[in-house]
This record gives structure tokens, sequence and C-alpha cells, in this order.
């Protein structure tokens, strides 16, 4: 499943052949029919909803190591970036690159990207709730920090640099410093 991963992140759902997905599993061609017997479409949900977990528990451990809140976002998009210049703007986030790809033409992909996003959102609503946001702030702060993301990963790899993820995480840390109760 790590290989379909990184060959979601990278190429999309279109641009991924079952082929190079066996391949770069070293795995044998009928073993992806026996474990996915839905074929594709099967392991493309498996590896939306598995990869969409591990990324929201990056968000917790990107937030776990910062002394407040405005560190934690830094961190995030600054992390992002760095991985997107290592990996020479490959390896952004598979849940975007297929969301965009399938919201209109696979339901059930569709609907699997809607429910990794929505357990972002429910989520990081919940985290964020802990440095003293309201609900309805933590939700609004979680939904611009995902979207915030989302669309400078698209334009940072078109461009091919940062500078979309530096604006993105300044821009996060400004509306999170208005959503915060005074000190």
């Amino acid at each position: 499943m790590n290989a379909g991963a990184e060959l979601l992140r990278r190429n999309g759902y279109t641009g991924t052949g079952v082929k190079q997905i066996v391949e770069a599993a070293n795995a044998p061609f009928g073993s992806l029919y026996h474990f996915f017997p839905g074929g594709k479409e099967q392991l493309g949900e498996e590896v939306i909803r598995t990869s969409g977990m591990m990324y929201l528990a990056l968000f917790e451990i990107f937030f776990a190591d910062e002394p407040d809140l405005l560190h934690g976002i830094e961190a995030c998009f600054a992390s992002a970036a760095e991985t997107l210049k290592a990996t020479d703007y490959a390896d952004a986030c598979p849940i975007a690159t297929v969301a965009l790809e399938v919201a209109s033409t696979n339901e059930k992909l569709r609907i699997a990207t809607a429910d990794v996003f929505t357990a972002w959102i429910e989520t990081g609503s919940e985290k964020l709730g802990k440095y003293g946001l309201a609900p309805e702030a933590a939700r609004r702060l979680t939904i611009a920090l995902v979207n915030s993301l989302e669309g400078a990963f698209v334009l940072s790899r078109s461009l091919r640099n940062t500078e979309a993820l530096e604006v993105a995480g300044a821009s996060s840390v400004a509306f999170a410093r208005t959503l915060l109760p005074a000190a």
C-alpha cells in the first residue's frame, strides 16, 4: 500500500497504472487482486483513507513539539516546504492530488477524500480548541489551514518554489492571531 500511496501522491490516480503499483511494491501481479478484489479503485480508496490518517498524525506531531499554536503553524508550513524541496517538488498531499482528479468522476473515491478532509477538520478543530479557541474559531482556523496548505502545494509544485507555502504559512499565522483570546 505504501508504493500505491507514493505513486498516487506523485502521479495522481489516473496517472498511476496497476502495473506500476505492483512493480513498485515488488509484488506478483495477481496479488493486487487477491488483496484488493475491487482492483485499482479499492486500492485507491484504501490508500486515500490510510494516507489521510497518516497525515493527520503529522499534524499532531508538528504541534506537539512547539510551544504554542503560532509556532506549530509555522513548523507545519516550514516542514511542507522542506519536503517539497527535498523531493524535487514531487511529494505533496496525495489526498488533494486525487480529490482534484476524481471529485466529479468517481463517487467512491470522492467520498473517501471527503471523509479524510472531514476527519482532518473535526480532529484539527478539537486539537486547536486546546489553545483556547472557541469551537467555531477552531473549526474556521482548521479549514483555513487545510485550504492554505493544499492550495500552496498546488502552486509550489507548479511554480517549483516554496514561496506559496511561505506566504500561506504567514497568512495562517496572522489569521490565527486574530482568533486567539487576548492574553
